[in-house]
C-alpha cells in the first residue's frame, strides 16, 4: 500500500494553473528497471532508477478561497485523507483519483474550507446537498468525502458516465445542467472546474509522499 501511495501521490501539483501562484518545488521525474513511472520532490526516492525529467511546478488557492497551502501541508492531509478516499471510491465504484482531483480543486485538501456560498469541508458540499446524501456533519472528512463520492456517483448515472456533465452538475448544479441542454453551462467558474479537475485525472492526480 505505501508503494501505491508513493506512486499516487507523485503528479498532484505539476498540473496546477499558474494562476495565484503561492507555492511551488522542483519535481524529479524518475523510471525503475521495470518501467514504473515516480513523480517526487524527493532525488533520494529516485536512488538507483533513471531520471528522466527534471522541472518546476506551482500550485494555486483552491476555489474554497483562502491561501494555498504549504507543500508540507499538502503532504500531511493527502496522508491523512487518502485511507477516506479510497474507501468511498471502493464503496461508490469510483478512480480515486477522481475523488482526490476534486478535494485538490475544490479545497487543496482543507477539511475546514468554507466557500463564500457556504459550500462546506475538504469536498465542498451544500448544506442542502449533504442533508440528501445523508452526511449528518459535513464537517466531518469521513463524512463529508462519503457524501461527496456518493454525489459524484449519483451525477455519472445520472449522465451515463459523461464525466464533463457530472463534474459539471457538481459544481453548478444538476438544474444548469438541464436548462443548458446537458452540456457544460456556459460559466467561467465551472468550465474551469471541470478543465482543472480533468487535467488533475489525465496527470495521475499524484503528491509527494516521502
Amino acid at each position: 500500500m505505501e508503494g501505491f501511495y508513493q506512486r499516487f501521490l507523485s503528479i498532484l501539483l505539476m498540473v496546477l494553473l499558474p494562476v495565484w501562484v503561492q507555492a511551488g518545488t522542483t519535481v524529479y521525474k524518475y523510471r525503475d528497471g521495470e518501467g514504473h513511472i515516480l513523480f517526487t520532490d524527493n532525488p533520494r526516492l529516485g536512488h538507483r532508477m533513471t531520471l528522466l525529467k527534471r522541472f518546476h511546478f506551482s500550485y494555486e488557492k483552491p476555489r474554497s478561497g483562502g491561501r494555498a497551502p504549504s507543500l508540507a501541508k499538502i503532504k500531511a492531509r493527502i496522508r491523512k485523507y487518502s485511507p477516506y478516499i479510497a474507501s468511498a471510491a471502493r464503496r461508490y465504484h469510483l478512480d480515486p483519483d477522481l475523488i482526490h482531483a476534486v478535494i485538490l480543486a475544490e479545497s487543496a485538501y482543507q477539511p475546514r474550507a468554507r466557500s463564500p456560498k457556504g459550500a462546506i469541508g475538504l469536498m465542498q458540499l451544500m448544506p442542502q446537498t449533504a442533508r440528501r446524501l445523508g452526511v449528518n456533519n459535513p464537517w466531518d472528512p469521513k463524512q463529508n468525502i462519503r457524501g461527496g463520492a456518493a454525489y459524484l456517483r449519483s451525477l455519472l448515472d445520472r449522465y451515463q458516465g459523461d464525466l464533463k456533465l457530472a463534474l459539471a452538475a457538481y459544481n453548478a448544479g444538476e438544474n444548469a445542467v438541464e436548462r443548458y441542454g446537458k452540456v457544460v453551462p456556459p460559466y467561467k467558474e465551472t468550465m474551469l472546474f471541470v478543465k482543472k479537475v480533468k487535467e488533475f485525472m489525465d496527470k495521475g492526480m499524484v503528491a509527494f509522499l516521502d
